[in-house]
């Protein structure tokens, strides 16, 4: 799909934002070209994938023996809602159809398995067979906007603390720690993803 000059999706996906935000994965960033995606669909991903790469960076700086999947993870983050360009009506509104919509369609655009489940799990971090990669992209997912969410986070400890021999407390501290920080940052990413449109 061409861009026109009105079209905002090219600078949700270019713009720095304040403070600056890193750009998706090249692959990510033409899938949403590919799609028509809304702008704030691709500003949402950004803002999440941003604080991904600042999970992973922490994980792999405390955690050096801890084997996580930076690359699953970091793609994750970039598409864990892209079902939204096929519900899109849950940009604006509760719902959770897009989350199998968004693994069905990164499938159907060849992506593999391992990598397309995020969109299916990053809203059920207590399921069955949920690894730490899954649990690094649900935190990435609320933390954006400094939402804290205790049962996700006590699993995501009780992985860290197993991980590293620490006990829980000491992980949890840790741990809050660095999404406190994360979390300062939320009105900037909020006000950036707000001044794109949802509709196309």
């Amino acid at each position: 799909m061409t861009s026109t000059p009105s079209d905002p999706l090219p600078r949700a996906l270019e713009a720095a934002g304040e403070p600056p935000l890193r750009p998706l994965p090249p692959v990510v960033a033409e899938l949403l070209r590919s799609l028509g995606a809304p702008a704030r669909l691709a500003a949402h991903l950004r803002a999440v994938h941003d604080v991904a790469v600042e999970l992973v960076e922490w994980v792999g700086g405390r955690y050096p023996d801890l084997a996580v999947d930076r690359d699953a993870v970091l793609f994750g983050a970039a598409t864990h809602d892209v079902g939204k360009t096929v519900h899109p009506e849950e940009l604006s509104g509760p719902g959770s159809a897009h989350e199998a919509a968004g693994r069905d369609l990164l499938l159907e655009h060849g992506f593999a398995p391992g990598l397309a489940r995020f969109a299916a799990t990053h809203a059920s971090w207590d399921g069955p067979g949920v690894g730490v990669e899954d649990l690094l992209v649900s935190t990435a997912d609320k933390v954006w906007k400094d939402k804290r969410v205790p049962d996700l986070e006590d699993r995501l400890v009780r992985a860290l603390a197993a991980a590293a021999g620490r006990e829980p407390w000491e992980e949890y501290l840790a741990l809050d720690d660095v999404l406190t920080r994360l979390g300062e940052d939320a009105a900037h990413r909020l006000a950036f993803q707000a001044s794109f449109p949802v509709d196309r």
